[in-house]
């Protein structure tokens, strides 16, 4: 038994002082008094820092120099895994913009042969595109933007089985045999790269697309004569998006003004990519974001501590709430709500120790101490 003792926990809901967290072997197994700690278990001295709920980001393509699109091996994910560790997230969706589909299905047999030969935080596959609209493809390949039929569809799950967690989709692209052939094996559907109207959207929601991609980027604009997808995702009662807040993708204002409008529907990713001169997608590195060769802005640098800390310091949301859209929202986003997100007896010991300057110090996934 491993006993976090000595800090500040934030158990999903309230940060608490004098109590102690107690882990067995993959679990979180109570919440005591710091007193109450059993003499027997291994002290973790958290010296007045944090101790939060891990990380979840559902949405990166690479780290470390590895895109994973480009290289489609165990490399490439593993150094993903260690990237996203150093930002605190333990559980992440590999994402692949738009391709061919032979590209994604390469993908696919690399993410199971993955899961399947090494232990880590792969959650499994995030399909963004090729089903998108092409006035709003932004940096994905154009000559890989299509329309889906329920053929091709069914080869990408049948091959998947199961670890295509997640699809970006413009729903006004897709027939609803598609995008219901989609919720019926378990895919999360987002709405995304999308010139959707908004009624076309707030359709969509209701017929069961939960999830909205990257929130104002690559997406119709709210507008006074047309609210487009913006405004339909503004004005539903349930759906979610995500959001990069990095300053660049989207204005620190915007995040504020759509924190106060969504709630908890907003939750953060990093939309990460990484430094590649080869291949169909080539990222330039500037200073604070990612660009295609021609500019065009293609990812974000950020990690999830960042994300969590703009959040916080630019934003102005409350620190408990900026490790909310980090933790429990993505979880809820992917139907993991009861098992990651929470410090909480029976949830999966997933958790992140930050310095007093919220930096990750530590980071445990299923009880084990990560390398950073």
């Amino acid at each position: 038994m491993l006993a976090f003792h000595n800090g500040f926990i934030f158990t999903g809901d309230t940060f608490t002082a004098e109590k102690a967290v107690l882990v067995e072997e993959d679990r979180i197994v109570d919440i005591v008094d710091a007193t109450e700690v059993p003499s027997t278990a291994e002290q973790y001295n958290l010296n007045g820092a944090f101790l939060v709920p891990a990380f979840i980001d559902l949405q990166l393509y690479g780290g470390n120099g590895k895109l994973f699109s480009q290289e489609l091996n165990a490399d490439a994910l593993l150094a993903t895994d260690a990237y996203c560790i150093s930002g605190g997230c333990t559980r992440f969706l590999i994402t692949m913009a738009t391709n061919t589909i032979d590209k994604f299905l390469q993908g696919i047999e690399a993410v199971k042969k993955f899961q399947q030969e090494y232990k880590s935080g792969l959650l499994g596959l995030h399909l963004e595109g090729p089903y998108i609209n092409p006035v709003k493809r932004g940096a994905h390949l154009k000559d890989s933007v299509k329309q889906p039929t329920v053929d091709e569809v069914k080869l990408l799950l049948d091959k998947a089985d199961g670890v295509l967690k997640m699809m970006t989709l413009a729903p006004e692209q897709c027939s609803e045999e598609v995008i219901q052939l989609l919720l019926d094996n378990n895919v999360v559907v987002s709405a995304g790269h999308s010139n959707a109207t908004y009624q076309q959207a707030t359709t969509a929601f209701n017929k069961g697309i939960t999830t909205a991609t990257h929130l104002f980027n690559a997406m119709s604009p709210l507008q006074s004569r047309e609210p487009g997808m913006v405004g339909a995702i503004y004005d539903h009662a349930t759906v979610h998006s995500s959001i990069v807040c990095d300053g660049v993708h989207t204005d620190f204002a915007a995040v504020s003004i759509s924190k106060k409008i969504m709630k908890e529907r907003l939750f953060l990713i990093t939309d990460a990519v990484t430094e590649t001169t080869e291949g169909e997608y080539q990222h330039v590195f500037q200073q604070d974001r990612y660009t295609l060769p021609d500019g065009t802005l293609s990812g974000s640098s950020l990690t999830m501590i960042k994300a969590v800390n703009n959040c916080a310091d630019k934003v102005g949301l409350p620190f408990e709430e900026a490790l909310r859209m980090a933790s429990l929202y993505p979880a809820t986003v992917v139907k993991l709500q009861k098992q990651l997100g929470k410090i909480e007896p029976g949830y999966t010991a997933d958790l992140v120790v930050l310095s007093t300057t919220k930096q990750v110090k530590d980071v445990f996934r299923s009880g084990i101490l990560c390398t950073k």
